[in-house]
C-alpha cells in the first residue's frame, strides 16, 4: 500500500513522458489532476537534472482546464495575477491567495457540518452519498488545499450557533420546505 502522507513522486523523462514511481507506469496531466483532486500531494521532478517541475505542471493543468471552457478564474483575477508578477510587492500575493483559499475551505466545511447536524434529511437513504459528492466537489473547487479547521464543540441535541442565527434559521426553513416537497412527491 502506498504511503499517502508523502507526495507522489512523478519523474519526467527526457522524452517529456511522466512516470509514476509508485505504480511504475506512465501518467498524463489528467491522471495527475485526478491524484490532486483525490487529495494527494504530487511532486514532479526532472529525471536528469533533479529540478522540481511541480509548479510548472500544476500551472499547465490549470491552463488546460481554462482553455477547455472549465473556467474558474475570472479574467479580472488573471489580469491581477499577471500584474502582481510585474510589480515589486508581489511577495504578498501568494500569502493572500493561500489565506483566501483556506478561508473558503473553512467556510465550506462549516456549512457542510452544520447542514449535517441540523438536517432532518440526514437519515434519508442516499444522503451520505450525496454529502460525499458535495465534499468531493468542494475539494475539487479548492484544489485540495488542506486546512486544520475543526468544528467547534457542541451539545448532541443543539445546533452550532456562531452568532449567525438568522442564517441558520434561513437554512432550517429551506430544509423544512425541501422536506415538505419530498413528502408530496411520495
Amino acid at each position: 500500500m502506498a504511503d499517502t502522507d508523502k507526495p507522489l513522486l512523478i519523474k519526467r523523462y527526457a522524452s517529456r513522458r511522466l512516470y509514476n514511481t509508485e505504480t511504475s507506469d506512465y501518467v498524463t496531466l489528467e491522471d495527475i489532476a485526478g491524484f490532486i483532486r483525490e487529495g494527494r500531494e504530487v511532486q514532479i521532478v526532472d529525471l536528469k537534472s533533479g529540478d522540481d517541475l511541480t509548479r510548472q505542471y500544476l500551472l499547465q493543468i490549470i491552463a488546460e482546464h481554462e482553455s477547455r471552457g472549465e473556467s474558474v478564474l475570472p479574467v479580472d483575477v488573471l489580469n491581477d495575477l499577471v500584474r502582481s508578477y510585474m510589480t515589486p510587492g508581489a511577495s504578498v500575493v501568494p500569502q493572500f491567495l493561500k489565506a483566501s483559499f483556506e478561508m473558503l475551505q473553512n467556510g465550506q466545511s462549516k456549512v457542510l457540518d452544520q447542514m449535517t447536524s441540523i438536517n432532518p434529511m440526514a437519515k434519508m437513504p442516499g444522503f451520505e452519498l450525496m454529502q460525499a459528492q458535495q465534499k468531493a466537489f468542494m475539494k475539487a473547487m479548492t484544489g485540495g488545499i488542506s486546512g486544520a479547521w475543526s468544528a467547534p464543540a457542541k451539545e448532541d441535541s443543539e445546533p452550532v450557533d456562531d452568532g449567525d442565527g438568522e442564517d441558520l434559521d434561513a437554512i432550517k426553513k429551506q430544509l423544512a420546505e425541501l422536506q415538505e416537497k419530498l413528502s408530496r412527491l411520495k
